[in-house]
């Protein structure tokens, strides 16, 4: 077999890991016998599942997502109240192929931060471009693309991802502009994409939070109907 062209063209090709697998397979005396098709569909597989690690690396930096957690090592013992059931459902990630909105409310000290990023985390598995933000520098990151004429494009990129996680929203009541920010991001996403939203403040007190009673009533018309 001529083992080296074959490595080169696949190399040349950029299936790598197809390569790497016929590498393998060459050097093992077992897989002899294999017909040509099961041959290929080895390569194959490999190279799919090369090229899935590899969307998933990607999509995880893109995330910047703020603690290294994932579905897989939740704590179902710790008293948080946290259905088991739900999470599971909620790890598949088919809420954000539908385009809900997840909201994670409780007393700080209770994971809510880390279950979000676990669940960003899923996300990039499953191939969704995700992002995580802090709100307050994400609305300090806003505040500076007015500035410097960045903010409808900084909107638009926001507007396309999949899944974005806004982490630790409260207590303070918003300001005039950081209102019509969040106006403008839920707006964006509002049956397009879906939100996560950590908060230590139940869902009831957002009001007074948005501070001003109409964009209170659009944002949370828009944000709420459809969550968990």
């Amino acid at each position: 077999m001529l083992t080296h062209p074959t490595l080169d063209l696949l190399l040349k090709l950029g299936l790598h890991g197809m390569a790497k697998a016929f590498k393998d397979l060459d050097a093992r005396p077992e897989v002899a016998g294999l017909a040509h098709a099961e041959w290929l569909a080895l390569l194959l597989e490999h190279e799919a599942t090369l090229r899935q690690q590899k969307r998933f690396e990607s999509r995880a930096r893109a995330a910047k997502l703020r603690q290294s957690a994932s579905v897989e090592d939740v704590d179902y013992r710790a008293p948080r109240g946290l259905d088991r059931a739900q999470f599971l459902k909620l790890a598949s990630c088919d809420w954000v192929r539908a385009r809900h909105n997840l909201l994670i409310t409780g007393p700080c000290g209770g994971g809510k931060s880390w279950l979000a990023c676990a669940l960003g985390q899923k996300a990039c598995r499953e191939d969704l471009s995700t992002a995580y933000h802090r709100v307050p520098r994400l609305f300090s990151a806003l505040a500076l693309a007015r500035a410097d004429g960045r903010y409808a494009r900084t909107l638009r990129q926001i507007a396309r991802l999949d899944l974005l996680i806004l982490d630790d929203w409260g207590p303070e009541t918003l300001n005039a502009d950081q209102r019509r920010d969040l106006l403008e991001i839920i707006d964006d996403r509002h049956e397009m994409r879906s939100v996560i939203i950590t908060s230590q403040v139940p869902v009831e007190r957002w009001y007074e939070i948005i501070g001003d009673p109409t964009i209170a009533d659009a944002i949370l018309d828009r944000l709420v109907h459809n969550a968990y």
